[in-house]
């Protein structure tokens, strides 16, 4: 039986950074290349909007597929291939001659993107139930490390040339395959889950979270906590350059410290507090400190008050690879592919929906006409996101408990 200390886990972590770092990459040079290609300068916000469209769609299709096809052949032959793609999306996005080559590469890029659930999966069957949650937090520190890397070297390739990062992510993801390739070994353990081409249609696989007790309900909260987090980071830029005035630099800061402190909360803080009230309390804690400081950025009349607030922030991730655990737990161990899938499936859903009801109640409440003036509208429906996620994690005391599927 693999062990915790499997050398598969080192892939894991770093397959999740890379694929951070990857998405960072292209965060600063993104709008500048669509514009770039388009040959209407007015219609590339459009473009740029159908580009991130494209890639949540892909990947919320993509998602339930990889899991169950890793519960039937394999979780490993699913994230090679799935690095590969990755790589070729970008290779793509690097060479693309027009903004419909780049849509396509993209929509690629959706599709490698959507092993999160299978690598989640990876992670469950290396790990024991006890420690669960710190693997999931060691993940989380990953893509905080991510966070941090991927906007600034992103910023800097792109002074040298548009398409410079894109190269480079593909570069990396290339070399994370051959990585795999050497060090990756299987994970799974149970008999392969019997194979029903019927569950390959994104919407049925999503009903997998039916078929074991406490996984809807878990499923909601999942759904109502990623919600709040796209409301957050959607218009997180858009927030601090019209309340405060930060420059694009200055917004890079704040996420690349945040970043910095997400990494610090879930390999330092983590550990102790799931040691001391256990995961599911752990969860509700997250919760709730996420509606605390999702106020807070609401009401932070001045920069340092925001600042300052970050640390709370931080603190909210506790929530996350707790209730990843908890979900593990649930799930049947020939299903954990199917079942994380299918909650990666979901957190794509809130990826489409979530910026879309953000930035449309970002222009209604925070523009400088708006009537009433609320500023941090967005982030208020992010802490009422958080509290009903909360809610329904309370009303259910099996799942409080942990009770065994």
């Amino acid at each position: 039986m693999s062990t915790p200390r499997s050398p598969g886990l080192p892939f894991i972590f770093v397959t999740l950074a890379l694929d951070m770092i990857g998405l960072g990459l292209v965060i600063p040079v993104a709008p500048m290349l669509v514009a770039h290609l388009a040959r209407d300068p007015l219609a590339a916000p459009q473009f740029l909007g159908l580009l991130v469209a494209l890639f949540s769609t892909a990947q919320l299709l993509a998602a339930p597929i990889f899991g169950m096809l890793s519960d039937r052949f394999g979780r490993r032959p699913v994230l090679l291939i799935s690095t590969l793609v990755t790589a070729l999306a970008y290779m793509l996005a690097a060479l693309a001659p027009s903004l419909m080559w780049l849509l396509l590469a993209r929509t690629l890029g959706g599709v490698g993107a959507a092993t999160v659930g299978v690598a989640n999966a990876y992670i469950a069957d290396v790990s024991t139930p006890e420690n669960r949650a710190r693997n999931f937090g060691i993940a989380g520190a990953a893509f905080g490390l991510g966070l941090i890397i991927g906007p600034a070297l992103g910023g800097l390739l792109s002074g040298l040339d548009l398409r410079l990062p894109f190269l480079v992510s593909a570069t990396l993801a290339a070399l994370n395959f051959l990585y795999g390739l050497l060090v990756l070994p299987e994970s799974r353990r149970a008999a392969p889950a019997p194979f029903d081409p019927r569950t390959l249609v994104p919407l049925r696989a999503l009903g997998t979270l039916s078929h074991f007790s406490g996984l809807p309900v878990l499923a909601a909260v999942v759904l109502l906590g990623s919600l709040a987090t796209q409301f957050l980071t959607s218009t997180w830029v858009l927030h601090g350059a019209m309340r405060y005035g930060w420059t694009p630099a200055t917004n890079g800061l704040t996420l690349a410290i945040a970043g910095l402190l997400s990494a610090i909360v879930q390999v330092a803080v983590l550990p102790r507090v799931l040691r001391r009230v256990g995961p599911e309390q752990t969860v509700a804690l997250g919760l709730l400190i996420g509606v605390a400081s999702n106020v807070l950025y609401g009401l932070a009349a001045a920069p340092w008050m925001l600042w300052a607030s970050l640390p709370i922030g931080a603190l909210s991730g506790l929530a996350t690879p707790a209730l990843q655990a908890i979900t593990t737990n649930k799930a049947a161990p020939h299903a954990q592919g199917a079942v994380q899938g299918a909650l990666a499936g979901l957190t794509s859903i809130s990826a489409i929906v979530g910026p879309l009801a953000a930035t449309a109640l970002f222009s209604r409440f925070a523009s400088p006409h708006a009537t009433p003036f609320v500023p941090g509208a967005a982030y208020f429906a992010a802490a009422l996101l958080l509290f009903a996620s909360f809610a329904v994690f309370a009303s259910t005391r099996s799942v409080l408990q942990g009770e065994p599927a």
